[in-house]
């Protein structure tokens, strides 16, 4: 599933905020499982994948039985803050208390969708962090491009 999109919703007294109904309504059990997993994600973001999606990132890191220390250090750090929330009848998960302080949320966020999460923000932040994207914008755009054609380049080898 492509995630994309913004979004400003508030989080209720209790933590909880609504999944989009547009994405939601995109969501399949069978394809995407029944849940979601939530974690720290960089700049004080916090990173929703559907519950298959990361389970089967999770799988892909696990082909050697001795991994390479930056990656066991990634993995302890982001198995262990992440947290698995379900979507209640009305669309809504609960953040943890500890994953609202680590990212500065209080009482509004905005959803982004990006690629094969949802990123959760900060509204002040984002606005903050976007206009300094957008102003750089061509300059993302052409490095993107140069890390696509190596990376395909590399695919060829």
């Amino acid at each position: 599933m492509l995630f994309t999109g913004e979004y400003e919703h508030t989080i209720d007294a209790k933590h909880r905020v609504a999944i989009p109904s547009d994405i939601r309504s995109r969501l399949s059990p069978e394809h995407h499982g029944d849940a979601f997993y939530l974690a720290p994600g960089p700049d004080t973001s916090l990173w929703l994948w559907p519950e298959r999606t990361f389970e089967s990132l999770a799988a892909a890191s696990e082909q050697s039985l001795l991994p390479d220390e930056d990656l066991m250090e990634f993995e302890e750090l982001l198995y262990s803050q992440s947290s698995r929330v379900e979507l209640d009848s009305a669309g809504r998960i609960r953040i943890p208390e500890r994953l609202m302080k680590l990212a500065g949320l209080e009482s509004s966020i905005v959803i982004l969708g990006v690629k094969d999460h949802l990123e959760l923000r900060d509204p002040t932040a984002w606005a903050r962090r976007r206009d300094e994207k957008l102003a750089k914008q061509s300059e993302i755009v052409m490095r993107a491009r140069r890390a696509l054609l190596r990376q395909r380049g590399q695919g060829g080898e």
